[in-house]
């Protein structure tokens, strides 16, 4: 799958790495870029096609969908992080980033998949789809989900030769990260990976050190992961 000459759907492209995969998409040829949003007013990248887009709702995804019949790759970039834990968490704030990681990337992926045959779909995961982080509970558990339902999609969607890509990172030099003080990648980094994982068929991008380090340690005992994850953290 060729990113010059494609159309090419990105949610959540009003900021941080959705914004950038808009740039990137315009820099590398794309035919059509439709660049989404809750609030499309805000998209500022020159040459795409802005279009308002609440995944969490499935009306908007199906308008969406009826305004860009042509799309060829769809990327999943809309997320939310709201610091809630499991157990301490307000439970409907733990329910929307379900909502929006889970449920809402399922409703665009119903919605677009019958265009995308020989096609392409990148998700934007995390290394916390597979370690959990005190402080992001919800945001580990709905990222989880999401992972698994990159690969239901991949093996569901195999008979119409759609890839379906997963993309994991640690932290990314964006606005949701701006807390962080700990490395960080800069998001033309992050999708430079990405993009060029699509055009080789890859079914997973692991961005940085950070989420080959977390996809390594899925073969240690759990007391080994949290020991090592926690050093690391701390160091």
């Amino acid at each position: 799958m060729q990113i010059n000459g494609a159309n090419v759907l990105v949610t959540g492209a009003n900021r941080g790495l959705g914004r950038q995969f808009a740039h990137s998409l315009v820099a590398r040829g794309a035919a059509k870029v439709y660049a989404t949003a809750r609030r499309p007013e805000l998209i500022d990248v020159p040459g795409v096609i802005p279009l308002r887009l609440d995944i969490t709702d499935p009306a908007s995804v199906a308008a969406a969908a009826a305004e860009a019949p042509d799309v060829q790759i769809l990327i999943n970039n809309a997320g939310i992080s709201t610091g809630a834990n499991l157990i301490s968490g307000d439970l409907d704030t733990i329910r929307s980033e379900m909502d929006t990681h889970f449920y809402g990337t399922l409703n665009v992926i119903r919605a677009f998949a019958p265009q995308l045959a020989d096609g392409a779909i990148l998700n934007v995961l995390s290394a916390i789809s597979w370690l959990a982080y005190d402080g992001a509970g919800a945001y580990h558990a709905a990222k989880a989900a999401e992972w698994a339902l990159t690969n239901a999609a991949r093996l569901e969607l195999a008979k119409q030769r759609t890839l379906v890509t997963g993309l994991h990172l640690g932290a990314a030099d964006t606005d949701m990260m701006a807390w962080y003080e700990g490395d960080k990648t800069a998001p033309d980094v992050v999708v430079k990976a990405a993009l060029d994982g699509i055009e080789e068929g890859r079914p997973e991008v692991l961005a940085d050190a950070w989420s080959r380090q977390v996809k390594a340690w899925q073969s240690e005992d759990p007391s080994v992961i949290y020991r090592e994850a926690a050093a690391a953290l701390t160091a």
